[in-house]
């Protein structure tokens, strides 16, 4: 596919071409032109993936732990560390956090409806020390906001409204916004004024369609209004497709999903 898109277009390869090895979906997203993501490295061969030749936008930035409790925070810091060397390793410049821990079904290890005052404070300091490890690294931690209607109910900091509260709380250019408008449509809407509101806090755009998490063009959000509000804005940077492809049809899912952000 040609990539005529102002954005750099990157895709998860845990979400498509799922009758695939997971090395073989990274190779075949790279031979469409595609920037790749992952999510858990711990689960996958770092060597072959570095020697698909991939352009690496996004992984999973730690193993375990949460933003508020000693132990979360101590756990959280050193599989950051860990998730730097992977992260160096695949020349990959972004590293994706939660509010929380999250197991496989991406619930979280922690459940935690609300929060206090000393429990946001707390969520800040960590979140300054994940900074100041990205700095050491040159290399950029993402907090991603959530829905917790749908698929992640439990976890803390979720809304983009508190996700961004605590990156410009911070105020490091190594901890912005993973800004994902599948979880924003479902917890708050009102998408590209919110994308105005976190302006240069943004660090990823992620997208996919309500309902389902599929590809743009399969539900409500009207993307292509969405990629002309971000070149407005100026911002170039990734857009990732995090979604599954409707029936199945992973080609036709990231030719929608280029056919959207492509202005």
């Amino acid at each position: 596919m040609t990539n005529t898109s102002p954005f750099v277009l990157a895709v998860s390869a845990e979400m498509v071409f799922l009758d695939l090895p997971f090395v073989e979906r990274v190779r075949r997203l790279h031979a469409l032109g595609f920037a790749v993501e992952i999510w858990d490295w711990t689960r996958h061969d770092i060597d072959a993936l570095a020697a698909t030749g991939a352009r690496f936008t996004s992984m999973t930035g730690y193993i375990s732990g949460d933003l508020i409790s000693p132990e979360g925070r101590a756990a959280l810091l050193s599989s950051a560390r860990e998730s730097l060397e992977v992260a160096e390793r695949l020349n990959c410049p972004s590293l994706n956090l939660h509010g929380t821990g999250l197991d496989n079904r991406g619930l979280p290890v922690k459940p935690l409806s609300t929060v206090n005052g000393a429990q946001w404070l707390a969520a800040r300091d960590t979140l300054a020390e994940i900074a100041r490890l990205g700095e050491q690294a040159n290399k950029v931690f993402l907090l991603e906001n959530l829905n917790t209607a749908v698929d992640h109910p439990g976890v803390p900091f979720a809304r983009a409204e508190d996700t961004l509260a605590l990156i410009e709380a911070v105020a490091s250019p190594y901890l912005r916004l993973n800004l994902d408008l599948y979880h924003a449509q479902i917890g708050e809407g009102n998408l590209i004024e919110l994308i105005r509101r976190a302006g240069a806090s943004i660090g990823e755009i992620q997208v996919a369609d309500v309902p389902g998490r599929c590809e743009p063009g399969t539900g409500e959000i009207h993307y292509p209004a969405i990629a002309r509000a971000l070149a407005e804005l100026g911002y170039r940077g990734v857009v990732g497709l995090e979604g599954w492809a409707a029936d199945g049809d992973s080609e036709r899912a990231l030719q929608r999903f280029q056919a959207a952000f492509t202005l």
